[in-house]
């Protein structure tokens, strides 16, 4: 009789102490914006920067440039909010001049608690505009990071400077990914005329992501950026051949999340009335998989409040910009920015205490 009452009572002290499992859902941000032109207000010499000075063209004063400083920090600060309740965790950016735009940026009231670090090059860009990214060290861990240069020659054999693309490997939590943050050459000159320059800009960036692959066959890369080409464009769906399904995807395929909204209309700026969707992150397959542990893609979208959207006049609909047709705004940028948001399921043992 004593041993059985012993017996119940071990049965009884387990369910009093056993722990329930409790599923949690950590989700990272990853943006990109193109920030349209944000520049100091000193001459450099060394670019044609002329315009964005107190005294030229843009009359790009002191005021005008913290402005622009504080439109951008209350953007990226809302980004992916809404599912996070954060700013995002990595963000690449293009069309800043330099590092010290960057710090300015992080530096601002509304970014500095948010503990991002910079990882930056200066690209031979004739216009002095850089690719860069930043991340918050409370996540992100930099193990690598190298500027790609891309070699373009003019039609009468002079070389054409253009951005680099900046690769980027680190720890997301513990978890190996590696970003591309890319800003590709422009329409300039007409569609046509400039596909080529985007043509070699996509295989340098196929380039990278197969020498990522060679020596880390399981990595996991995730190419961002404004490629100035939408994701049905022979850049994306000949050199890089990138897949808008996520169904039937071979190991090192490429999933464009941002294919299915291109067709569904959606855009990140316009021009005479028609909208693109140059912005964009893509990625390979193997973040779609459900991996125990491990952070896999949730869902992408284009950011486009209220806010930074014209409400008014010749450009309205469009993204309210910082200059339009010539004329100071105070707007924040001619695109709009792209996210795409990463899940990872994590499992906690929580105690179970009878009366609580």
């Amino acid at each position: 009789m004593k041993s059985t009452v012993i017996s119940i009572l071990l049965i009884l002290n387990s369910i009093y102490l056993q722990g329930q499992i409790a599923n949690t859902y950590r989700v990272r941000t990853i943006a990109f914006y193109n920030v349209e032109n944000l520049f100091d207000t000193l001459n450099d010499s060394l670019t044609f920067d002329d315009d964005r000075t107190p005294l030229g063209r843009d009359q790009w004063t002191l005021e005008r440039y913290r402005k622009k400083l504080g439109n951008i920090a209350k953007v990226l600060a809302e980004i992916g909010a809404q599912e996070t309740n954060s700013s995002p965790d990595i963000i690449g950016l293009c069309e800043v001049e330099n590092q010290q735009v960057l710090e300015d940026l992080i530096r601002h009231p509304t970014l500095i608690d948010k503990g991002y670090g910079i990882i930056h090059f200066d690209s031979p860009d004739e216009r002095g505009i850089d690719v860069g990214l930043l991340y918050k060290k409370s996540a992100f861990i930099p193990i690598t990071f190298s500027s790609h240069r891309l070699l373009l020659k003019k039609d009468n054999g002079d070389r054409d400077y253009t951005r680099d693309q900046l690769v980027v490997a680190g720890l997301l939590d513990g978890e190996e990914i590696h970003f591309i943050v890319n800003h590709w050459p422009s329409r300039s000159g007409g569609e046509t005329r400039s596909k080529p320059n985007r043509i070699a800009a996509a295989t340098l960036n196929k380039r990278i992501i197969d020498s990522i692959i060679r020596y880390h066959p399981d990595a996991k890369i995730l190419s961002m950026g404004d490629l100035n080409d939408d994701p049905i464009d022979d850049s994306l769906k000949k050199i890089l051949k990138t897949k808008g399904k996520p169904k039937n995807l071979a190991t090192h395929d490429l999933f464009n999340p941002m294919e299915r909204l291109f067709k569904k209309g959606i855009g990140t700026l316009a021009y005479r009335d028609r909208w693109n969707l140059f912005d964009q992150l893509f990625f390979t397959a193997n973040m779609l998989q459900n991996t125990e542990g491990s952070y896999k893609y949730w869902k992408a979208g284009v950011y486009n409040p209220s806010y930074l959207v014209d409400q008014h006049g010749r450009y309205k609909g469009y993204p309210l910009r910082t200059y339009a047709g010539g004329s100071y705004v105070g707007g924040y940028s001619d695109h709009f920015p792209v996210y795409l948001l990463l899940i990872k399921e994590e499992r906690h043992m929580t105690p179970s205490v009878q009366g609580q």
